[in-house]
């Protein structure tokens, strides 16, 4: 892990998607203002608790799929967030105790967070990295300390892309695959006006009031776009509820307004 103290202070007087995203998965690392600015998300959308909660399912289902399917040993995660329950690297390990994590992140909460509690099985690797992702430079140099960008990689990107409000997001994350070799995969979610547009908006327009870290919304074509040049894996661009759910008694699963897909690098 990264070693000694962090010199940034950690600002609690302004809410932090991270540690809001904690609150909704049912953490306990957040602060009062992330609290309560949270409760007002979730009174303006309803769906955003149950949408975050499904999200992290997405995620593991995923990384079951790479690991355990496609043999994959190594994981980019940037925007982990706070740890939670299954990141990453604890989907990963169980089936594959060798594999290797960075995990990538620039609040300093998040990073003493993942100080203490990212560790790794002994014959796998755990990193954290120090980085934002408006600089993916920065993040592959890093990244190459720990992961060998001559084998697969799987980059994970869940709800973090929206914190790029322009068309640069394109760029970086053109620019992270770039950089990945033949069979990585790209796991990419984040939110959508699916099932209730106008929630989703109103949230966001809430969230961009509070916060110095905004974020947007963008349309279905919009997010397919991010995966230019891949091979997505079926089903496709979906609900992350209907990315591969769990067989269930009563059909599919309900829709929530986060969609994702898995993408194969040719």
């Amino acid at each position: 892990m990264v070693p000694g103290p962090d010199p940034r202070e950690i600002d609690n007087t302004l809410p932090h998607s991270a540690r809001i995203w904690n609150y909704w998965l049912g953490g306990k690392d957040f602060y009062d203002v992330d609290r309560q600015v949270g409760d007002e998300i979730a009174r303006t959308n309803p769906g955003i608790v149950t949408t975050a909660r499904a999200q992290r399912a997405f995620l593991c289902r995923a990384v079951r799929h790479l690991a355990a399917d496609l043999d994959i040993r190594q994981f980019l995660d940037v925007g982990t967030g706070l740890p939670t329950v299954d990141n990453t690297h604890e989907v990963a390990q169980r089936i594959a105790p060798d594999a290797r994590i960075v995990y990538v992140d620039h609040d300093p909460l998040v990073l003493t967070h993942a100080r203490a509690l990212l560790t790794s099985t002994p014959e796998g690797v755990t990193h954290y990295l120090d980085a934002d992702l408006r600089d993916p430079d920065a993040i592959l140099e890093g990244a190459a300390e720990t992961l060998d960008f001559d084998r697969p990689v799987a980059l994970m990107l869940l709800g973090v892309v929206a914190h790029l409000t322009d068309d640069s997001a394109y760029d970086v994350v053109a620019r992270l695959t770039e950089a990945l070799p033949s069979g990585s995969h790209l796991v990419f979610s984040d939110s959508a006006e699916v099932v209730n547009p106008e929630a989703v908006r109103a949230m966001v327009r809430q969230w961009n009031r509070t916060s110095d870290n905004p974020r947007v919304n963008r349309s279905w074509e919009q997010i397919l776009r991010f995966f230019d040049g891949l091979e997505v894996l079926e089903p496709g661009l979906v609900s992350v509820t209907r990315w591969r759910p769990e067989a269930l008694p009563f059909g599919e699963p309900e829709e929530v307004d986060n969609v994702g897909a898995v993408a194969r690098k040719p």
